[in-house]
């Protein structure tokens, strides 16, 4: 996480050149009503845990993403009205005063912050998951909600926000051509857009705390970036740097000081991780502030006065953060003397003197704490999931597995309740294994508590999560190993990782399910057509089957980097790409598929267009294979809303409980109550036809 001398800089883009990762599980404060178990193959300690429910797993959370205002006078934080997350606020010396701010009604509110003056909340939204986000605000005092970029069929971007200029923020809009965002300069408090930077070709733009645009971003053909100085709104005519495609993933700039004299960079240029570098952009002269030779450094704490960097991090294995300024240092290790498990920062006050703390201790629910950093004092704020207190949750294993060519794969192994008696991170006796596979494919898995680790382990699988080769945070050139290596290389990684858990014992060889969204649904995919008897079936989420048809769907705002697609997947314009990406692409293997398989899609995605799924259900069916196959009309890339994402994960626990063996709670209203459509083969689910009755 990276905390900045802004609360605003996380919104509303996805990165571009990642497709997604897992659906987003959302969390719930009760239990459901009665369990069941299914299969007779579990160990007897495994079964004798409680079922976790779903409801509690995957509901809405009490309260989440626990913010306090730039000026230390509000709280905030999302929490269900009838059954939606909506935004609340209360006054930081009083959060019994809480009151809803928004009006949410049907698709959940996920991410808000403090305008930078503190009179009003803001938040995106768009509908029925097509990733048109729009921004709203909403005036704390008053309670009047506005949309600030009313325009249809467009996303908004944050540019840059500010100290100096607390009543107005930097936004990018593509409402003029959707492939480009335009930089207009944005009034939070009457809704006035002035356009700043008319945009016709680049990738983005950086500010500095003046709201003055610094950098401009645009593609080359080395297929990497390159960086132009903006004078006045005009950016210069040649680049003052550049990347190639090596270092396209790895090198960003990280923002500027308050002076504007420094310009932060990610940077793996002349090395293989990304170190965190300081640019004067007087002289030029650059200084590595920070390296690491086993991964990318991450985030980082910046002074809220000067914006130079006071700490930084580096995910490995875990999150280790180190302090290069002293007093935040003592603050640091001062909350990790008294937080069991992973910590970090929501938010700052503008004088720094009061964070809002998370605390995830693994085993037990996330809880969220203001810090008074004078007084020295850690008030709870909130439990995120009160119904997981007690529950059986499961230690999660960091891991290093070596792939046949040699490459660490960074990994991590849930295994089920009351399985490994003696802590050797390995079951008396192989159990079933769930293979989940990260999206993007430019992401990466983390360590930490995971709802769908949890909720799989409390089933009885072994849950085995590996970052292949093409996952990001481990250099450029663990990411460079992926290239063109869809469905090969990066699949014979997943692949090793599975051996390596029937090696050590923790499966056998013929229990395995391989399970994922968005990249992973396509591994899902590949893992059912190339390698058909490798898994015991597969769960396949919004993943794409024809890479052909996925790259040319793409949303027009990716336009920008596509020759990095065609780069690190293959080009469709050549006839050797285009061979090849037929060559990777399930659909035209189709008819291999021996094993069940299950598939979920949202019909508004667009990233993925409900097309991949289509083709591939209907490739199966022209081929008497059997599938199933469940939509949702209001959905995108993804499953944003509580009972829907319930009912899938009710529909996927059944369907590999028929397949591994393992414990599910029956299916009952979950489907019915939600907008799932069950397109085809109900009958392949156990309890699925009932539940539709």
């Amino acid at each position: 996480m990276t905390i900045r001398t802004k609360s605003i800089v996380f919104l509303a883009a996805a990165s571009a050149l990642a497709l997604t990762a897992m659906p987003q599980a959302a969390l719930a404060d009760h239990h459901g009503g009665n369990h069941a178990q299914s299969g007779a193959d579990m160990t007897k300690t495994s079964e004798a845990a409680p079922l976790i429910s779903r409801e509690a797993l995957f509901g809405n959370p009490t309260r989440a993403g626990g913010q306090i205002s730039p000026d230390g006078q509000w709280l905030g934080w999302l929490a269900p009205v009838d059954g939606v997350l909506n935004v609340w606020v209360a006054p930081a010396d009083a959060p019994d005063e809480a009151r809803v701010l928004t009006k949410a009604t049907d698709r959940p509110i996920r991410q808000y912050f403090f305008a930078p003056d503190s009179q009003s909340i803001l938040y995106i939204q768009d509908k029925g998951g097509d990733e048109n986000f729009l921004m709203y605000g909403v005036n704390i005092e008053s309670g009047v909600e506005t949309t600030l970029t009313d325009f249809e069929n467009t996303r908004v971007q944050i540019v840059g926000a500010s100290d100096q200029y607390k009543d107005k923020v930097l936004v990018g809009l593509n409402n003029r051509d959707p492939r480009f965002h335009d930089v207009h300069l944005l009034d939070l408090n009457t809704g006035a857009l002035e356009l700043m930077i008319q945009n016709d070709g680049y990738a983005g733009f950086v500010a500095d705390d003046n709201l003055d645009v610094r950098m401009a971003l645009r593609p080359n053909a080395a297929g990497g970036m390159d960086y132009f100085k903006v004078t006045d709104n005009v950016p210069a005519d040649e680049p003052f740097s550049s990347t190639d495609l090596a270092d396209s993933l790895t090198t960003n700039p990280a923002g500027f000081t308050r002076d504007g004299s420094i310009l932060y960079w990610t940077d793996s240029r002349g090395r293989d991780t990304a170190a965190l570098t300081a640019t004067d952009m007087a002289t030029g002269e650059v200084t590595v502030v920070a390296e690491d030779a086993r991964a990318d450094i991450g985030g980082t704490i910046r002074d809220q006065e000067t914006g130079e960097v006071e700490a930084y991090s580096v995910n490995y294995l875990k999150t280790e953060w180190t302090a290069l300024d002293a007093e935040i240092g003592a603050a640091l290790d001062w909350l990790g003397e008294r937080l069991e498990g992973q910590y970090g920062i929501n938010s700052r006050t503008d004088d720094d003197r009061k964070w809002i703390v998370w605390n995830d201790p693994l085993t037990s629910p996330t809880r969220v704490y203001m810090f008074d950093r004078d007084a020295e004092t850690l008030t709870e704020l909130y439990t995120s999931r009160p119904d997981l207190e007690g529950a059986p949750l499961q230690p999660m294993q960091a891991l290093e597995i070596t792939s046949r060519d040699g490459l660490t794969l960074t990994s991590y192994l849930t295994l089920p309740p009351g399985t490994d008696t003696d802590a050797d991170g390995v079951p008396e006796a192989p159990v079933p294994m769930v293979l989940l596979v990260h999206g993007g494919p430019w992401a990466r898995d983390g360590y930490g508590y995971n709802s769908y680790h949890q909720w799989l382990a409390n089933r009885g699988y072994a849950v085995l999560s590996t970052n292949f080769r093409g996952s990001t945070g481990f250099g450029k050139n663990f990411i460079s190993a992926g290239d063109l290596e869809w469905g090969r290389k990066m699949h014979d990684d997943l692949l090793d990782a599975v051996q390596w858990a029937v090696d050590r014992g923790v499966t056998s060889q013929d229990k395995v399910a391989i399970m994922g969204g968005s990249y992973g649904g396509y591994a899902t995919l590949a893992g059912l057509t190339f390698t058909p008897e490798e898994f015991a079936c597969g769960v396949d989420i919004v993943g794409p089957s024809n890479l052909e048809t996925l790259l040319a769907t793409i949303p027009p705002y990716w336009e920008p980097v596509i020759a990095q697609f065609h780069e690190r997947m293959g080009n469709p314009n050549t006839p050797e790409g285009l061979a090849m990406l037929k060559e990777r692409s399930p659909l035209y293997s189709a008819q291999n598929i021996t094993k069940p398989l299950l598939i979920g899609q949202g019909a508004n995605d667009p990233r993925v267009n409900q097309a991949e799924s289509d083709q591939i259900v209907e490739a199966m069916k022209a081929n008497g294979i059997p599938v199933t196959y469940v939509l949702y009309p209001d959905e995108g890339h993804g499953f944003a809303k509580p009972e829907n994402n319930i009912a899938f994960n009710a529909v996927t626990e059944n369907f590999l409980a028929t397949c591994l063996g393992g414990r599910a709670e029956p299916i009952g209203d979950t489907v019915k109550a939600s907008t799932a459509e069950v397109v085809e083969g109900a009958d392949f689910v156990k309890g699925l036809s009932e539940a539709l009755r």
